[in-house]
């Protein structure tokens, strides 16, 4: 099994940048791709980006500019850099990990952590 456990979360101004974090733990052989994905209130869950593991990225639309997404495979954490945040980003933001456990078992695993929250306010 892996965890996931996401960090970073917090109130913030309109304008203002946090770096989400999510370090996973367990038996990992090797990390596809990670990504960060959010839920807002009432809201279905959403990409925003993703990592591969050669460092190959993904973004939504909406976030693109605004955002970077990295990892650092030696530590198995993704990286989260939010910038210029708007009230629109309020959301719980999860971190997603494709899992391979072993190497003789090629199949990954889907694993998401608990969430971090990320509210704009003024």
């Amino acid at each position: 099994q892996v965890q996931l456990v996401e960090s970073g979360g917090d109130l913030v101004q309109p304008g203002g940048s946090l770096r989400l974090s999510c370090v996973a733990s367990g038996t990992i052989f090797s990390i596809n791709t990670m990504g960060w994905y959010r839920q807002a209130p009432g809201k279905q869950r959403e990409l925003v980006a993703t990592i591969t593991g050669g460092g190959t990225t993904n973004y939504a639309d909406s976030m693109k500019g605004r955002v970077t997404i990295s990892r650092d495979n030696a530590k198995n954490t993704v990286y989260l850099q939010m910038n210029s945040l708007k009230f629109e980003d309020t959301a719980v933001y999860f971190c997603n990990a494709l899992v391979r456990h072993r190497l003789v078992e090629p199949r990954v695993y889907s694993y998401w952590g608990q969430g971090t929250r990320v509210t704009v306010s003024s």
